[in-house]
């Protein structure tokens, strides 16, 4: 047995570098020909990576800040250290799923368009939108100097749909990576789940019910959404949902944590 393999529901610490490897470009040292046979399996993770990312953006948001720089700088290099980190690939999914659902008239033509590496006004219009609504959040919580903690939180449980999505909502494309690998154990969106809820719980408690609240009602719509125009879930709404979620979660936290 590996000596980095945790056998309790067969999670396994090696777990996270795949899902690191997933879902970022950060440089891991592992097996790529054995990713395949882990990858859904690892999905328990993505909680864990969000938070990663989330963590590192805020680092160096506050380390800026500390030097003197205007909280607009530091807010946009936090945001420009997210995209950097995961690659954009769940921006990417928002803007494609966003030109392929509001420009295509049936199941063939949205995917058609969703698979087309140019970007449209839907999926301009969306992005623009989505990274203003993360910016605005984002200030107001460097204003009040509780970033760290939020964006931790909120790359967690952004996630967690991506991680629902997989296991209960059937794959659109049946030559896609979804169809092909399976859809991950139930254990993996509880896992994730848990994950996603203790990181509100640290930062907001018990208030982190609106955030769940929030982030779940949301994430049921886009994929009821999905599953009606396009008879189930892509890649590229699996990035939509997490760029939603990660808005709703900060907008909900940043909210209760100014009142308070």
């Amino acid at each position: 047995m590996n000596k980095f393999e945790n056998n309790i529901f067969d999670l396994r610490l090696s777990d996270f570098l795949i899902a690191l490897s997933l879902l970022t470009r950060i440089p891991v040292n592992i097996d790529h020909d054995n990713v395949g046979e882990r990858a859904q399996k690892a999905s328990w993770a993505y909680p864990l990576v969000g938070a990663l990312v989330g963590a590192i953006a805020a680092l160096i948001a506050n380390i800026l800040n500390f030097f003197g720089l205007p909280v607009t700088i530091c807010t946009i290099m936090a945001l420009f250290t997210m995209v950097t980190l995961t690659g954009g690939i769940h921006e990417d999914g928002l803007s494609d799923s966003a030109d392929g659902l509001g420009g295509g008239t049936d199941k063939d033509s949205i995917l058609k368009i969703m698979k087309d590496s140019r970007i449209g006004s839907f999926g301009t219009i969306a992005l623009v939108l989505i990274i203003l609504g993360r910016y605005g959040s984002m200030s107001e919580l460097m204003k009040i100097d509780q970033l760290f903690w939020p964006l931790v939180a909120a790359g967690a449980i952004s996630r967690v749909p991506m991680v629902g999505a997989m296991v209960y909502v059937k794959p659109a494309r049946n030559d896609g990576l979804s169809a092909s690998v399976g859809a991950p154990p139930k254990f993996s969106f509880i896992i994730a789940l848990i994950i996603g809820i203790l990181s509100c719980v640290l930062v907001v408690g018990m208030l982190s019910i609106l955030v769940l609240l929030g982030v779940g009602i949301t994430a049921i719509i886009i994929f009821y959404i999905a599953n009606e125009k396009i008879s189930g879930q892509t890649g590229d709404v699996l990035g939509a949902s997490q760029q939603f979620a990660e808005l709703i979660a900060l907008s909900i936290i940043s909210g209760i944590l100014i009142i308070n």
